[in-house]
């Protein structure tokens, strides 16, 4: 297999790399994240500009290839917003509920919604998770009963990623025949959204439904068929914030390679003593160990094997997982007091890590997948 990077492959990760040192430095983001939204309207338009919210999307739906970016794309987008610590709900609108309406929605649903999304107009967040739930993507309490024509929901949703700032939602919720989706118009009658700040500054919703009405063609999907085509898209979010963690890795192994450089003690540079250099090595190891096994979960992320994806998946996930922390608590401790600073984007890097592993199953949890997955085969 040819794991080399095609020419625009390379042209967007040389894109990227510019576009983050130039337009969005840490002073910047660190203001963003305290904003009223948490992220900057104007960043939005210029990754419409730039092409990257058209990604993932075919081009009948305003997309940029026949069939729409694959997962190989996504990474390299992933682990440039991973550098600049990236607050925009890139993840929630195009990767995962963008992902669905393409590859659930209808004709109708897709053109009315990817285009928007591919210009910047539309944002989405899937509403899933509930509280009690935990990682259990089958549980789901929210009612969703046939009213007359159309359907009236009913529940609560959980941290829900880039649900404060969405459009349009996607909601999960049990009918007669099991568990279905829904479009739900985030200011619609009956729908309570409290939208608050992460422990890494991004920000997540709170979302009550009572009695919310929609139309028939808010489905998404066949009734009761949802449970796989979330769990698809849970599956390629996984394999983003993998990528996601390798660009935090790189970054911290760079910022702690000079601080070594420049801190001085007992009259020269700390980076001349062996033990320091041992583990900025072992800091490097993790990082490239964890990019092949993001590379792994983004070429499975596309395969129509469902227990072939998740494997990879959870493997990706569960190892990154662990690496990630170990890296992130040896940039802390190389930096010394400074590295938990709010001052220094180390301490940032490293919460933003911490969220990463919390996300969509932490590495427990998938490691228990994985190992189950084993012994099934």
């Amino acid at each position: 297999m040819d794991f080399n990077y095609t020419d625009e492959q390379n042209a967007l990760r040389d894109t990227l790399s510019r576009y983050i040192v130039k337009d969005y430095p840490f002073e910047a983001r660190r203001a963003l994240a305290k904003s009223a939204d948490g992220f900057s309207r104007e960043h939005w338009k210029q990754f419409a500009e730039l092409g990257l919210l058209a990604l993932p999307f075919p081009e009948d739906f305003g997309g940029l290839s026949v069939t729409g970016g694959n997962a190989v794309d996504t990474l390299l987008v992933m682990e440039a917003f991973g550098r600049g610590l990236v607050l925009e709900p890139y993840l929630s609108t195009v990767i995962v509920a963008g992902g669905l309406v393409r590859d659930a929605g209808s004709a109708a649903q897709k053109e009315a919604l990817l285009p928007a999304v591919a210009g910047g107009e539309r944002m989405l967040a899937l509403a899933h998770f509930e509280r009690g739930a935990r990682y259990e993507v089958s549980r789901v309490d929210t009612a969703a009963k046939a009213d007359g024509g159309g359907w009236k929901l009913s529940g609560a949703k959980g941290v829900v990623l880039g649900g404060g700032s969405a459009d349009t939602l996607l909601v999960s919720a049990s009918t007669g025949k099991g568990l279905s989706l829904f479009l739900v118009d985030a200011r619609a009658k009956g729908v309570a959204v409290r939208n608050y700040m992460t422990q890494d500054g991004a920000r997540a919703a709170e979302i009550a439904l009572d009695n919310v009405a929609v139309g028939a063609d808010a489905l998404v999907g066949p009734e009761g068929g949802a449970l796989p085509l979330i769990e698809r898209a849970l599956d390629y979010g996984i394999a983003a914030l993998c990528a996601e963690a390798v660009g935090i890795m790189a970054a911290l192994n760079e910022a702690t390679l000079e601080y070594l450089k420049t801190r001085k003690q007992f009259g020269q540079a700390i980076g001349r003593f062996q033990a320091l250099q041992h583990r900025m090595v072992d800091m490097v190891i993790a990082t490239e160990q964890s990019r092949s096994m993001a590379m792994m979960a983004a070429v499975k992320a596309d395969s129509a094997d469902a227990a072939e994806r998740r494997r990879a998946v959870s493997a990706a996930k569960a190892y990154i997982g662990q690496q990630a922390r170990f890296v992130g608590q040896q940039a802390v401790q190389l930096h010394g007091g400074m590295g938990v600073v709010d001052e220094l984007n180390v301490s940032h890097y490293f919460k933003r890590l911490t969220m990463i592993d919390l996300t969509f199953g932490n590495t427990d949890h998938h490691l228990g997948l994985f190992s189950d997955m084993l012994l099934a085969a």
